[in-house]
């Protein structure tokens, strides 16, 4: 493992609280702040703290501030809490995972490689079911043999980019910051009909924009959503919501459109006017964070390229200089919005 220097060198505790009752996760932000700035909640129940900067001014060590922080926890909201010293987001959190509620775990960055290489490989950070699946069929267990793979095998075998990053993080590296600054947990566009609508393929027809505006405001500002909700207001001005949790979070149109559709059809409508339809992605994060699983269906990996290629000419000729053919004569559609 490479030595890093004390410069380089950061501290990273991860918590993960037992929340009693009404308690919320937010509620314990004073508390993790008064510590250190630098605090990231991670709903439902847990928090990342990078106390490099606090050290010094704590005169403690990370493992000391972590276990200090349990202690205020259960002093003041009662709340017991997992926790994990690491040099490194991935490290703190998968030690935290290992942790039982009211104990610490700290991981010296001496000690990273021990620690990670008798893993099993399912517990990486971005190695899903099918990704898990494929490894475990070349024989590749434990993220030691993935540590022990040539860069260029783990890329044929997973495609560039999630290649790259999975044996980066089978070796321990991991560069997140701890991101202070809150993000929007949802972003939403609403689809206006001139009249009231009565057919399904117009219905199909806003949701496939509107997957396409939520699509490229996500990508836009590097996050993905991890749930979807549609909202359909009849003529009447009554209501109907759905709302599902995504197979993985994501940002492509094509996934966002799919599962807009299945929503769509659990309404069951038959012959409703319907006057305008929202679509909501919901609970947001980076997306540096996710990682796209690995599928047999070819047409989505083409429909990802051709995105790709979309974005860059919209960015450089405007957003409306290129879309499906099926959208050519759109109208009355609301841009994307955010919600804090």
């Amino acid at each position: 493992m490479t030595t890093t220097t004390a410069r380089q060198l950061r501290h990273i505790v991860h918590l993960r609280f037992e929340l009693p009752g009404p308690a919320r996760l937010e509620d314990l932000r004073p508390l993790l702040e008064q510590v250190t700035p630098q605090v990231q909640l991670l709903e439902p129940d847990s928090a990342v703290l990078d106390v490099t900067g606090a050290l010094r001014f704590w005169n403690r060590d990370a493992a000391e501030i972590a276990r200090l922080i349990q202690l205020r926890a259960a002093a003041h909201h009662s709340v017991r809490a997992a926790a994990a010293a690491g040099p490194s987001r991935m490290v703190a959190a998968m030690a935290c995972g290992l942790t039982p509620p009211g104990r610490l775990l700290t991981v010296d960055p001496a000690g990273v490689s021990a620690f990670l290489r008798p893993r099993p490989v399912r517990e990486l950070p971005g190695v899903g079911p099918t990704t898990a699946r494929l490894l475990i069929q070349h024989g590749v267990h434990t993220v030691g043999d993935l540590a022990g793979l040539a860069l260029a095998t783990v890329q044929r075998l997973l495609g560039a980019r999630t290649g790259r990053t999975l044996h980066d993080r089978a070796h321990g590296h991991d560069h997140r910051p701890v991101v202070t600054e809150p993000v929007a947990r949802s972003t939403s566009a609403e689809h206006r009909f001139t009249r009231d609508e009565l057919d399904p393929a117009q219905h199909r027809r806003a949701l496939l924009d509107l997957a396409g505006q939520l699509g490229t405001r996500l990508r836009t500002d590097a996050q993905v959503a991890t749930g979807l909700t549609i909202t359909i207001r009849y003529a009447d001005g009554a209501t109907t919501t759905r709302t599902r949790t995504l197979p993985e979070a994501t940002h492509h149109t094509v996934l966002l459109a799919r599962s807009a559709y299945d929503l769509y059809e659990t309404l069951g409508l038959q012959r409703a006017r319907v006057r305008n339809i929202t679509l909501r992605g919901d609970n947001l994060s980076p997306a540096e964070h996710a990682a796209r699983q690995l599928t047999f269906d070819h047409t989505i990996d083409k429909a990802l390229l051709i995105e790709a290629v979309q974005d860059r000419a919209r960015r450089r000729y405007g957003t409306d200089v290129i879309k499906p053919a099926v959208l050519g004569h759109a109208v009355g559609v609301r841009r994307a919005r955010n919600d804090p």
